[in-house]
């Protein structure tokens, strides 16, 4: 039988712990919210500067993983995959000789990079070096349940990724190699838009290393005309608009360690997004999604201001329907 000392001992260290438990908690999510800060901080430097999509990119990342990730490594293999583009360069005759003729040679090097068999002879020895291509990541393509999945970082370290990975590594590249691309959207897609003086447009699709058709993307992705007219989706974006796609990553990823919708760092960030953006489809969406969290928290507390969190989610919701954004399955 526990004796009345025993018992308030263990009263005394229940209570305790759960109060120990909830400090370190309360701890560690200050501590996550200061390296997003951070981070917002510093992408937002990016935007204002219209700066590097690598570095950007590479913030956003890093900021996920607690500023664990090395600058240096993350550099070297840019560096490495840079100089292997080169070598195609070198490798790929002109046959147009058109004014883009190096911009299209260039896209053309960093495609065959990234989703073909090359091989490199060293001149100097003949040594040859064999390369393979980057393959799609089958587990977790989406990242449901790791948010790194989505990562350049983990791209470059498995050469596995996604659409997301590949399409950022692509263009890190081309600006590396003073190249032009634009990246686009489709509905949970990200591809390449070229552009060349003999074909005009054109759409590079890394995941199955193919020139698709708008036709074929707007089919596979379930994309609708609507948006696309309205320049929802399948437009070029900007560098200052990829960058933007960083911060949206950085929104992403605090969701996914938070699972905070209501305490407005969610928000923020959208907000920055669509300042550079306006009608980013993701970036609307999360908007609204997080304004509907808050929502029904503010009116499950009957607080005044759940009317007017009410109102900018119907206006945010309006917005994507105007646009023709359909919800995908």
């Amino acid at each position: 039988m526990i004796s009345k000392k025993q018992l308030i001992l263990i009263l005394y260290t229940s209570v305790f712990n759960t109060f120990f438990c909830a400090y370190a908690q309360t701890n560690n999510n200050t501590s996550i919210r200061k390296n997003y800060e951070q981070s917002y901080d510093l992408l937002d430097s990016c935007l204002k500067n219209n700066s590097s999509f690598k570095d950007a990119v590479f913030i956003a990342e890093n900021c996920y993983k607690a500023n664990r990730y090395s600058k240096q490594i993350f550099q070297g293999f840019i560096t490495e995959y840079a100089v292997l583009c080169k070598l195609n360069i070198d490798n790929i005759t002109d046959e147009n000789n058109k004014v883009d003729s190096f911009n299209f040679i260039g896209n053309y090097a960093i495609f065959k990079l990234l989703c073909d068999t090359s091989i490199f002879i060293n001149k100097s020895d003949s040594i040859s070096t064999l390369h393979l291509p980057f393959k799609y990541d089958e587990d977790d393509p989406s990242a449901k349940h790791a948010w790194s999945n989505m990562f350049v970082f983990k791209l470059l370290l498995t050469h596995t990724g996604n659409c997301h990975s590949l399409v950022y590594l692509y263009k890190i590249l081309a600006d590396e190699l003073h190249v032009k691309c634009w990246l686009s959207l489709a509905p949970n897609h990200i591809y390449i838009r070229n552009y060349s003086e003999k074909s005009g447009w054109y759409n590079t699709e890394l995941t199955s290393g193919t020139f698709p058709t708008d036709a074929w993307i707007m089919t596979t992705t379930n994309t609708p005309s609507e948006a696309v007219r309205n320049g929802l989706y399948m437009d070029t974006l900007s560098n200052q608009q990829s960058i933007a796609l960083c911060v949206l990553d950085l929104a992403k990823g605090y969701e996914f360690q938070t699972h905070n919708y209501t305490d407005g760092f969610i928000l923020k960030c959208c907000d920055l997004v669509l300042k550079y953006h306006s009608i980013n489809p993701m970036a609307l969406l999360l908007k609204a999604e997080s304004l509907k969290k808050l929502y029904l928290k503010q009116h499950k507390l009957q607080l005044q201001e759940a009317a007017i969190t009410y109102s900018k989610m119907s206006n945010t919701y309006i917005t994507l329907a105007k646009m023709g954004y359909r919800e995908i399955f």
